[in-house]
């Protein structure tokens, strides 16, 4: 066996150094063998670890959940009713503190901006290499299907290198229930004097219960 163990006094190397050193050691172990003689090929050699290192890079860009160098874009509809444009602002930083997330930025599909391009542009310059698109929008119709991930990819297209993911819609989260449920209450509380109006419909009077 080529390789049985190694060991390094703890002050030697730092602990980068070691590490990096057997991640090279266990590449060139597993790629000699055991059973036969090996002379070392330079250039298949440096070709095999370097493509393994990518390996390890892309790896680490990849892993699941929300890292330092990705961006979520949160995109609704759009409206030309101001109010609705500016509650998608409101949600965004709640959204934000709630998660600690570093760059979150909102959208509209139409009618209104910033637009998806403009949220991605914004992105990419505070140093985002992944950006995550969430549609606000309940349901999978056709600006989930269609239209938001053709807005995107045009958006994308301004910046080579960086990727991007469309995720699902809410859909049938069960969280939605407790949402709805919530709502409901609050407005029943509203209409037997005991609360005040919400934030959705606050100054509007719609809060009524009809005779």
């Amino acid at each position: 066996m080529l390789v049985k163990s190694l060991s390094f006094p703890s002050n030697l190397f730092p602990s980068g150094v070691v590490f990096f050193f057997l991640i090279a050691v266990s590449f060139s172990a597993s790629e000699i063998g055991t059973n036969q003689r090996w002379a070392p090929s330079k250039s298949s050699n440096s070709l095999g670890f370097s493509s393994k290192l990518q390996f390890l890079r892309k790896s680490t860009q990849n892993s699941s959940g929300v890292g330092h160098d990705d961006a979520v874009i949160i995109v609704d509809h759009g409206s030309r009713r101001k109010e609705s444009n500016l509650m998608l602002n409101e949600f965004v930083e709640m959204f934000r503190n709630k998660t600690g997330y570093k760059i979150v930025e909102p959208a509209h599909m139409e009618l209104a901006e910033p637009s998806i391009g403009d949220a991605f542009q914004s992105c990419v310059q505070q140093g985002a290499h992944r950006v995550i698109i969430s549609p606000f929008f309940l349901g999978p119709g056709k600006h989930w299907s269609k239209d938001i991930p053709a807005l995107s990819a045009e958006a994308a297209k301004q910046h080579p290198g960086v990727s991007y993911i469309v995720t699902a819609p809410l859909g049938l989260h069960e969280l939605l229930v407790d949402v709805v449920n919530d709502r409901i209450n609050y407005c029943l509380k509203h209409v037997a004097g005991d609360a005040d109006e919400c934030s959705v419909c606050a100054g509007t009077g719609k809060c009524i219960l009809n005779q």
